[in-house]
């Protein structure tokens, strides 16, 4: 290992299988010119991030690099906000001179990045090295606004160069970013790349949007007698009033579209903006139908004269001439509104007022139709003041009959010949427990709610009158225990161990780290009866051999961009495709229907299995696989069904086909060529074994896969 200073990173990690977090040191190592900036298993310390999807999108690189070599001319100062690799800034000295060794040295030219992520910043340092612009380029590892004026730049800067976008275009911070920076940053009248940006909209029905975030309206279908959101308490669990990002092109087909695009606000990065906007629209229907959602993208205008645009806008509508469109990528999503309870009625030709405002991080949406008909649910809570806030998937999950038929069937058949049992709910399943306490009359609760603590109990007192039953049957711990004992449940052993699995605010984790549930049942063995019932009764580690494109070119490794060496972030960004043989990238969470182009290429097959009657363990797994489909493989895809009985029948399905739950993704260093065996559209492999591995100590999954064309395989090495 080569010499040289040694930095400390601070980064929160959490453990999967406990929800516990902590600061963790990561060392990392400041020269080692193999690229290697994060010790050992930190190598992939920003693979969560967008950074790889950004830097591998084409299309936005192309974008930037005409509209910084048509804008920057001259010698000149450039400020690059949020700088991550310096690609940007890169950009800005070549086009003053600085690299190309035809032009003349003695550019007066400065460029100052600033980046606030110390990681970023260490990254950023290796690439400007790599491609001898260190000396060109001033690097601030602070937030523009800690930027002094006469302390860290000597004068304000003529242009700035910038990329603080979200889908929503504001939610990084742009304008007050742009504001501190044209007050105590820029000359008055710069040039900026970008120069504008513009957000438009449409109306739109969309049956799948609106089961999202209306489950008052979903669950008057059900027919187990729960009520999680009772009449009168209309918004007491509901997705948060806010913009959405979304890929909508999966679901274009089942989208009515009611109107024609509108345009709702312009932002030019030229002049400093205001935090608060508004503006008012009438927009006529193009549809008879139900105005359920607003579908909202942008449009960035990179030069002043208006020749170099980007997009975000789905594939149906008809963009500008010269703007970049076409690739799949996922830093840039459109953005969903949905429009309050069952939405707003309307006819074609009928014009729908619409309120728009902005302030500094977000927009947000108030429509009514221009006659009045009958009235729309409000967005406002009654029966009080507590609401809790879940993420639209949970809700759609929560209002799914299908998902409530086979908990109530599980639950129910659990309870049978059960007298005054004690249940303990392990998750954050809000659902579980009022069912639990409605099938019997009897019983006991107690809900651990490890991530919604006083949030479920709270909820459970403002709905337990509407559903029958007394606060006095139903306990939330007030602490968060590593384990439970007999005090904590008042002398009794435990009948009834139920889960989902399902854990608050852990959106972003892989499917197995559910498997916290399997951890958290062995933490509980001394308080289970030994008749107990564990609900579910086992996970089943499932996968599919899959053709990802989109997915698989927005994590591969980088090279040159735009004429810029990236090759040197590739393992700190946790890149996956194009690895040498002896790396491999991590896994990524994702919702398959939203990763772009895929097809299955083979059925669903089981990996492994985990018995949660017993405590936890490591387990193993091997399998053979046929390709059914012939195409190109781009890697695997993995999720766990969860068994809710001992007779296999009834099965809470994770997989691809549920667009309710992401799965894990491990995507192929290589793309692999497969058909079926035997065919002339069999290419090179029909066969594949995977060899699986859980590691109870650490949650870690480990996947491994041989691709055959003949049919004696050997184990994965």
């Amino acid at each position: 290992m080569s010499s040289g200073s040694t930095q400390r990173v601070f980064q929160l990690r959490v453990d999967p299988l406990t929800g516990h977090s902590e600061w963790v040191v990561i060392e990392e190592e400041e020269e080692n010119d193999g690229g290697e900036i994060f010790k050992n298993s930190q190598q992939a310390l920003l693979a969560t991030t967008s950074y790889l999807d950004m830097l591998n999108d084409s299309r936005r690189n192309r974008a930037y690099r005409e509209a910084i070599d048509k804008t920057i001319t001259n010698p000149c100062h450039v400020l690059d906000i949020g700088a991550g690799t310096g690609l940007l800034s890169m950009m800005a000295a070549r086009a003053m001179g600085y690299g190309d060794s035809t032009t003349c040295c003695n550019s007066q030219g400065t460029v100052t990045a600033c980046e606030s992520y110390l990681p970023m910043v260490k990254l950023m340092r290796k690439v400007l090295r790599f491609n001898v612009l260190e000396r060109n380029i001033r690097v601030f590892n602070k937030r523009s606004d800690e930027l002094k004026l006469g302390v860290d730049i000597t004068s304000r800067a003529d242009v700035l160069v910038s990329e603080i976008l979200d889908s929503e275009l504001l939610g990084e911070g742009l304008i007050p970013t742009l504001q501190h920076a044209h007050d105590m940053l820029l000359v008055e009248n710069p040039v900026t790349v970008p120069y504008r940006a513009t957000t438009y909209g449409q109306l739109v029905e969309s049956t799948f949007l609106w089961k999202l975030h209306d489950l008052y309206s979903n669950e008057t279908n059900a027919y187990d007698g729960i009520h999680l959101v009772p009449t009168g308490f209309d918004s007491i669990l509901s997705a948060k009033s806010q913009q959405y990002a979304l890929h909508c092109d999966p679901i274009g087909e089942e989208m009515k579209l009611l109107s024609e695009p509108f345009k709702i606000f312009e932002f030019d990065f030229w002049k400093r903006p205001d935090s608060h906007g508004e503006t008012k629209l009438l927009i006529k229907a193009t549809n008879d139908g139900q105005v359920q959602a607003v579908i909202s993208w942008w449009i960035l205008q990179l030069d002043r004269e208006g020749t170099i645009f980007y997009s975000t806008a789905p594939r149906w509508i008809s963009l500008p001439v010269n703007t970049s469109a076409g690739d799949w990528c996922d830093h840039w999503k459109q953005c969903v509104w949905f429009v309050p309870g069952k939405g707003i009625p309307i006819s074609k030709d009928e014009v729908i007022h619409l309120n728009a405002v902005h302030n500094d991080t977000s927009i947000s949406y108030n429509l009514h139709a221009q006659i009045p008909r009958t009235e729309v649910t409000s967005d406002g809570f009654k029966g009080g003041n507590f609401q809790l806030m879940l993420s639209p998937e949970r809700i759609g999950i929560y209002g799914n009959i299908e998902w409530r038929s086979a908990m109530l069937t599980a639950i129910r058949n659990a309870l049978k010949g059960r007298v005054d049992p004690l249940c303990i709910v392990a998750d954050d399943n809000v659902y579980l427990a009022l069912l639990t306490l409605h099938l019997s009359k009897t019983s006991y609760v107690i809900s651990l709610f490890p991530g919604l603590r006083d949030k479920g109990l709270q909820y459970l007192q403002a709905i337990a009158d509407a559903n029958g039953f007394s606060m006095n049957r139903v306990e939330v711990l007030e602490k968060k225990k590593t384990c439970l004992t007999m005090h904590d449940t008042h002398q009794r052993k435990v009948d009834l161990l139920i889960g989902e699995p399902f854990y608050y605010g852990n959106d972003g984790m892989l499917p197995w780290q559910n498997l916290r549930f399997w951890k958290e049942r062995t933490l509980l063995d001394s308080v289970l009866a030994e008749d107990a019932i564990i609900l579910p009764y086992k996970g089943m580690l499932k996968a599919c051999a899959m053709s990802l494109p989109d997915l698989w070119n927005s994590r591969r490794c980088l090279c040159k961009i735009e004429g810029f060496e990236h090759s040197v972030v590739n393992r700190t960004l946790g890149a996956c495709g194009e690895l040498p043989e002896s790396q491999e990238g991590p896994y990524l969470p994702c919702f398959i229907w939203q990763s772009g182009e895929y097809k299955k290429l083979s059925e669903s097959f089981t990996v492994m299995e985990f018995d949660f009657s017993k405590p936890i363990s490591k387990s193993h797994g091997k399998v053979q696989v046929e390709f059914a489909e012939p195409g190109i493989c781009h890697g695997f895809v993995l999720w766990i069904d969860w068994v809710m009985d001992l007779e296999n029948s009834i099965v809470i399905s994770t997989g691809p086909d549920k667009r309710y739950w992401k799965q894990g993704v491990k995507l192929l260093s290589k793309p692999v060529a497969v058909g079926v065996h035997g065919s002339k559209a069999m290419t090179e492999c029909c066969e594949a074994v995977i060899e699986a591995s859980f590691e109870p100590s650490s949650g870690d999954l480990i996947f491994g896969h041989v691709f055959s064309s003949g049919p004696k395989l050997q184990g994965p090495h």
